[in-house]
């Protein structure tokens, strides 16, 4: 080959290697080949994938599991893994009735034993085992059947069975100690975990057993975990990401003149709060707790670090929440709507009434200065520095330590902080009981009150339903003049999306609907 030919040869290669290279750049989306690989960018990790260890669900680890009950587009609550079920007599008793085609990812029948294992493992060492009520017994009464019995009425059962902390799992995939979830996790959902990456990502795939209204959409899913926001919109708009949960509020604007994006917004279920451990002396004069209710300007905090994405609550329940009551919000928003002044003053009656030359308040010589926890969502920083400065203009002197959401959920059971700014998320009031103020349950708040845990406990095993709301409503009540935890906001949650045929966030849990999702061609 003479050299003209060998250089003309050459150029060929190069040119195309280059076209080969634009062709995979184009191709880097969410269809890349066969492979239909969905890249999820959201903050944070979960602690655990296996439900009965961890103490709080997200996007990652929620479509691992299937559950009995599911609530429908308008909140009613319809069978899911059960077909139907009969409560017997005053309600201590219920027999369900299972599917008999729904299969684990072991490949092993989702049967009446199954479910009954399961069950006596979440009592037994969930840290929501409360979620199920106080069960006497589970009883299998054929191969898809099976009564579970309760020591009294459980009036919470049936709305707690559509939350992924009741959905069986296959506890035959542990090992004697009952252990061994995170390397084999075997549940019902849509998607079957196939890699922990710990630090950077979970990934899975469509479960081929899962009723998927035809064929799934897609060929795997990657949950990469990205606290950065910066890096997480960098990430979106580079196509290394398909979805992002959670946009940064600030972001939202430009994304949305971007026309191949695609903005999902829906109202949140969940509830931010400002909260405090109950048990620190500094927080147990009522005053002390209302004068930082009077201090805080919730419209402010939306403003400055959500761009308005959210709804200022003021009593204990967002309005998703059954047992909601528009006259406690009414009452609580007319008694905390922000008031600097009175704020002052029930702290100087409360003993805090001197101050010293940096303009915080003093009693005995003590200045008030509490630690604030926040986790590692930018946004929640952002709110937490508002607050900050917001309770200073009353002289509270507060410093902010960020925190893993991990190490939050394990240390605040404990009682190892002052102060933190945290959220909730149920779709019924008992969680007032089960995780906020009932007796021996407060994991965050720790506030001991006789009163309020007789109150939720009768509403726990009232099975009408209006007298549950009555004695909801007089909890709350108290709670409100109480002060024991802030109520801030509800946030919408947006969701930024690229390249799909079809993709549903569900309007009542705020879950992705895996089955409709479908990427583009």
């Amino acid at each position: 080959m003479n050299r003209k030919r060998y250089v003309i040869f050459i150029a060929l290669i190069v040119f195309m290697l280059i076209v080969s290279g634009c062709n995979r750049s184009k191709d880097s989306g969410v269809n890349k080949g066969n492979d239909r690989e969905i890249v999820v960018g959201l903050v944070s990790e979960p602690d655990s994938v296996d439900i009965h260890r961890t103490s709080s669900t997200g996007e990652a680890n929620i479509p691992l599991y299937d559950t009995l009950l599911k609530q429908d587009n308008d909140g009613n609550i319809v069978p899911n893994l059960i077909t139907d079920y009969e409560v017997i007599g005053d309600g201590k008793e219920v027999i369900f009735n299972l599917k008999e085609d729904a299969v684990f990812h072991s490949g092993k029948p989702v049967n009446a034993e199954a479910v009954k294992l399961s069950f006596e493992r979440l009592v037994s060492s969930s840290p929501f085992s409360t979620n199920a009520g106080d069960i006497d017994s589970i009883e299998v009464l054929s191969d898809y059947s099976f009564k579970i019995t309760w020591k009294d009425q459980f009036a919470p059962f049936f709305i707690n069975a559509t939350t992924p902390f009741l959905a069986p799992l296959d506890v035959s995939v542990l090992n004697a100690k009952g252990e061994g979830f995170e390397k084999n996790p075997s549940g019902s959902g849509p998607l079957k975990l196939v890699k922990v990456n710990r630090g950077d990502s979970l990934v899975y795939e469509p479960y081929k057993n899962f009723d998927w209204r035809g064929q799934p959409g897609f060929d795997s899913v990657k949950f990469r975990f990205i606290p950065d926001e910066e890096t997480r919109i960098l990430e979106f708009k580079k196509g290394n990401v398909h979805v992002l949960l959670d946009v940064p509020y600030q972001y939202i604007e430009d994304l949305e003149k971007d026309s191949e994006v695609t903005i999902k917004r829906v109202q949140s279920d969940t509830l931010s709060y400002l909260g405090w451990n109950n048990k620190q002396p500094i927080f147990q004069d009522v005053k002390v707790r209302q004068a930082i209710a009077l201090a805080i300007d919730r419209e402010s905090i939306i403003q400055n670090t959500l761009n308005g994405e959210a709804q200022a609550v003021f009593g204990p329940l967002p309005k998703t929440v059954f047992g909601y009551s528009e006259k406690i919000e009414t009452m609580a928003r007319e008694k905390y709507t922000r008031d600097i002044e009175a704020a002052k003053k029930l702290l100087s009656e409360a003993g805090w009434n001197e101050t010293n030359k940096d303009g915080v308040v003093m009693k005995d010589g003590k200045e008030f200065s509490v630690d604030l926890w926040v986790d590692d969502d930018p946004a929640n920083q952002r709110a937490a520095q508002v607050i900050q400065n917001q309770l200073m203009e009353i002289g509270m002197k507060i410093t902010i330590s960020v925190k893993e959401a991990a190490t939050i959920i394990e240390q605040t059971p404990k009682g190892a902080h002052e102060m933190l700014l945290w959220s909730y998320g149920w779709p019924d009031a008992d969680v007032l009981n089960f995780l906020l103020f009932g007796k021996d349950k407060s994991k965050r708040l720790h506030y001991e009150n006789e009163k309020i845990y007789s109150i939720l406990d009768k509403a726990a095993i009232e099975m009408k339903q209006d007298a549950r709301s009555k004695l909801y409503e007089e909890a709350q009540e108290m709670l409100v003049e109480e002060s024991p935890f802030i109520p801030l906001y509800v946030k919408e949650n947006v969701t930024a999306i690229r390249n799909f045929e079809s993709f549903e966030i569900h309007p009542i849990n705020n879950t992705i609907d895996w089955p409709s999702v479908k990427v583009s061609k």
